[in-house]
């Protein structure tokens, strides 16, 4: 049996009992004990060595370092280095897998260079907090597990292959299948036809196990997904200024399937964020561009659904700020990817395989890891900063917003020109619709989706045409068709009065 050495950091008098409590622990445990050996410095007998080249040779030599922080800071080497701090360095120089746990909630009573360190390990990865030794052993034995598992010592499934509990195939939407079959037929050549049953498409899939829904199944097809998997929801919030304040102006949790989400989601945000609509002066169509580019939005948030943690209780969190949007979910990179390789060519690492072959199929995402290279090069190539990945408690994409970047990509002016004034009478989306028709005449329901980088069809019907339509603002161009191929949208008479005053204001 392989084993493996844990080093647990050193010589902090004030988490001694910790230490001591933690090698207990996994000395005792029936599955650790198996595979880990614990390094406390303070077990090793007298010798005629200096303390420093002791702890930092066994830091080379362990397989996990296990840094366990407290208030104190340790006594200062003359570079002015704790003990714990340079095992810490010493682990990071080497490429060891690293785990933190931080004792107590606040920081207000830490030595400052404590808290630097903290800070220094929770820029590199996520970080574990704990008030008692009781919280601290099983965040230990948790972490030690996913390492075994990551490292294919202990081998599990992934989340997302296991069975649902409680779930039935009566759970599922035969008409959610139906639209999923059509949608991969036509994007990537789904062999399975529309008539295909639904037993069979989940089988193709290998969203079944012994007979019973898997929870990518669940999260895919589910009539009510977030029955099963609660924490599966999205939650979005708007907030007019930089840092998150209540009252909060628009909030929005969102349920349904992971396809559903992703547009609700997307929607979202573009009906927040400012919008362009050029002239026809160098084209018969008026350009359109949001000030963030749709497929850059997009691609935040269906990564954020497609790899978070699902045994997590937390949700994917979209938070839009005046200057920038904060796509969160709670989950980590794969073992294998640092956020510097993240922004280089890599290969895919799913961490729900199964949940991410199905939006590959249907065009939401892509295999071959190019996902975040494509959304650093749509930043730059309308100007934008590059977008900024981090680890805290779970995985963040930032975007930094510049507004009158997407005037400038359609006018070639700085001021802006359409920015988005909510009114009681007219909501964000049905104003973008609204401008958007203003600019470019009739449009169908295709064309309409396809300017503004919507996906779903009924989303869109739901938040933009209908509430359009229910107002008076826009009109059928064949009304006694409703249903027919050639239908358009156009403003009304009175659309046409609510946009002059708006101009006029």
């Amino acid at each position: 049996m392989l084993r493996l050495k844990v080093f647990v950091s050193s010589v902090q008098k004030e988490l001694e009992g910790e230490r001591q409590a933690l090698k207990a622990y996994l000395k005792d445990d029936a599955l650790l004990c198996r595979f880990f050996d614990v390094f406390l410095f303070e077990d090793l007998p007298a010798a005629d060595r200096r303390a420093d080249a002791v702890y930092i040779k066994e830091v080379g030599a362990c397989d996990i370092y296990v840094a366990i922080l407290g208030n104190e800071y340790g006594r200062e080497d003359p570079d002015g280095l704790s003990p714990t701090h340079r095992e810490f360095n010493e682990a990071t120089r080497l490429g060891k897998h690293r785990l933190v746990f931080v004792k107590g909630i606040g920081d207000s009573d830490r030595h400052p260079k404590m808290q630097a360190l903290i800070a220094v390990a929770g820029a590199q990865l996520i970080r574990r907090r704990f008030r008692s030794t009781d919280e601290l052993l099983p965040s230990v034995y948790a972490s030690l597990v996913d390492f075994l598992a990551a490292k294919q010592l202990l081998r599990f499934g992934p989340f997302d292959a296991a069975s649902c509990p409680e779930a039935t195939m009566q759970d599922l939407s035969e008409e959610k299948i139906r639209l999923f079959l059509g949608i991969a037929r036509r994007a990537r050549g789904f062999p399975l036809s529309e008539d295909t049953q639904s037993v069979h498409v989940l089988e193709h899939l290998n969203l079944l196990n012994s007979g019973q829904p898997t929870n990518a199944a669940v999260l895919l097809f589910g009539r009510e997904p977030q029955r099963f998997l609660i924490s599966s929801e999205v939650k979005c919030a708007h907030f007019h200024g930089t840092e998150v304040r209540k009252p909060i102006p628009s909030y929005q949790v969102y349920k349904g399937t992971a396809f559903d989400l992703v547009d609700q989601a997307v929607d979202f945000v573009l009906s927040k964020i400012n919008l362009a609509v050029g002239t026809r002066e160098r084209s018969t169509q008026a350009p359109v561009a949001y000030e963030m580019p749709p497929e850059v939005v997009r691609e935040a948030i269906v990564n954020a659904v497609a790899h978070r943690d699902y045994t997590s209780n937390g949700s994917v969190q979209v938070m839009l700020f005046s200057d920038r949007l904060e796509v969160w979910n709670p989950g980590t990179l794969p073992p294998t990817l640092t956020l510097e390789r993240l922004r280089q060519p890599h290969g895919s690492v799913p961490g729900n395989p199964l949940l991410a072959e199905s939006l590959y199929l249907t065009k939401y995402i892509e295999r071959m890891g190019t996902g975040v290279g494509d959304m650093i090069e749509r930043c730059r190539s309308v100007g934008l900063p590059e977008p900024e990945f981090s680890l805290t408690d779970g995985f963040v994409t930032t975007i930094r917003r510049k507004p009158e970047q997407a005037i400038k990509a359609v006018t070639g002016q700085t001021t802006p020109q359409v920015t988005p004034q909510v009114t009681p009478q007219v909501t964000p989306p049905v104003e973008v619709l609204l401008r958007l028709l203003d600019s470019c005449g009739a449009l169908s329901n295709t064309e309409i989706r396809k300017r503004l980088g919507l996906k779903d069809r009924k989303h869109m019907h739901e938040r933009y045409l209908e509430p359009a339509l229910a107002e008076g603002l826009v009109e059928l161009t064949i009304p006694d068709k409703p249903k027919s191929r050639l239908q358009k949208y156009r403003l009304t008479e009175k659309a046409r009065a609510w946009i002059a005053g708006e101009k006029s204001s």
